[in-house]
C-alpha cells in the first residue's frame, strides 16, 4: 500500500483539534454540533486553535443542519461567517450550498468561492456532493468554479460502501480537484479504503466518551430535545486512533 496519505481529522472542538494534533493529523476540520453532521463552530473556537495549534485549521460553513438548501436569511449568515472565519485565521473554507432539486448552487457558491479565493485560502466543497442527481456533472462544475478539494463518501452512507464510486470519481478528476473520502472510514478499514480507491488523502473522525460528573445531582433533568441524550457525557476525539490510523497512512 501506498504511504504518504495525508490525513485530515473533522473535529467538533478545540480539544477534538488539539488531540487530533497529538495524534497525528496533518490539518483538521473544525466544526459544532456534529450530532447534525457539523455545523459553523464559534469565532472563540477558531481563535484559540489557531492559537493552540501548528497544523491548519479548515472551517466549516454551515447554518443549520437539515439539507443544503438555505433561506436569503441563513445565506447572508454564511457570507458573514465566511469573511469572519477568513479574517480570524482560518486555512479554508467548508460548505455546500444545493438547489431546491439537489443541484449546486453555481451563483451563490460563486460567492463564497471568490471570497475565500482572494484570501488565498483553501476551498472545500463538502459531503453536500453526495445527495446531487448527477455526480459527474457536479464534479465538472466544481472544478470549472475553482473548487480545490471534495468531501466525498461516494454518494453512499459511508465511504466503506461508496468505495466504487469513489475511484471513479477520483479517475474522472485526474490532477484537475483534489477528492477526499470522508465518511465511515475508521482503523479497521482504512488501509482498506486507501488500497480500492487510490486516494492520496483521507478524512476521518473518531471520537471516544467522556464523563462530565457536573450532571450527577439531578441526572433526571435534561436540557436537550426529545432524543434525550446523556447530561454527563460527551465525546472527544481518541488521539490513540488518529496515531494509529496515520500510523498505517506513513
Amino acid at each position: 500500500m501506498a504511504k504518504n496519505i495525508y490525513l485530515e481529522v473533522c473535529c467538533e472542538s478545540v480539544e477534538d483539534a488539539i488531540e487530533a494534533q497529538l495524534g497525528g493529523a496533518q490539518r483538521v476540520e473544525l466544526n459544532s454540533s456534529m450530532f447534525f453532521g457539523g455545523l459553523t463552530p464559534s469565532l472563540g473556537s477558531l481563535v484559540q486553535a489557531k492559537k493552540k495549534l501548528d497544523i491548519p485549521v479548515i472551517v466549516m460553513i454551515r447554518p443549520r443542519g437539515g439539507g443544503f438548501c438555505y433561506t436569503a436569511v441563513e445565506y447572508d449568515i454564511m457570507l458573514q461567517d465566511t469573511k469572519l472565519a477568513l479574517d480570524y485565521g482560518a486555512d479554508g473554507i467548508v460548505f455546500g450550498i444545493l438547489k431546491p432539486d439537489g443541484t449546486i448552487d453555481v451563483e451563490r457558491s460563486m460567492k463564497i468561492i471568490t471570497m475565500t479565493r482572494q484570501a488565498d485560502k483553501d476551498i472545500v466543497f463538502h459531503r453536500a456532493f453526495d445527495v446531487t442527481p448527477d455526480p459527474f456533472k457536479a464534479l465538472e462544475h466544481l472544478i470549472e468554479m475553482g473548487v480545490d478539494r471534495i468531501l466525498t463518501s461516494g454518494q453512499e452512507n459511508s465511504v466503506p460502501e461508496g468505495i466504487p464510486h469513489i475511484k471513479k470519481f477520483i479517475d474522472k478528476a485526474g490532477d484537475r480537484i483534489e477528492i477526499m473520502p470522508g465518511g465511515g472510514i475508521k482503523q479497521s478499514n482504512v488501509a482498506l479504503v486507501i488500497e480500492q480507491t487510490g486516494t492520496k488523502i483521507i478524512h476521518i473522525a473518531a471520537f471516544k466518551t467522556m464523563e462530565d460528573h457536573s450532571c450527577r445531582n439531578r441526572p433526571k433533568v435534561t436540557f436537550g430535545g426529545c432524543l434525550y441524550p446523556p447530561e454527563n457525557q460527551y465525546s472527544l476525539i481518541d488521539r490513540n486512533v488518529i496515531k494509529a490510523v496515520s500510523d498505517i497512512c506513513h
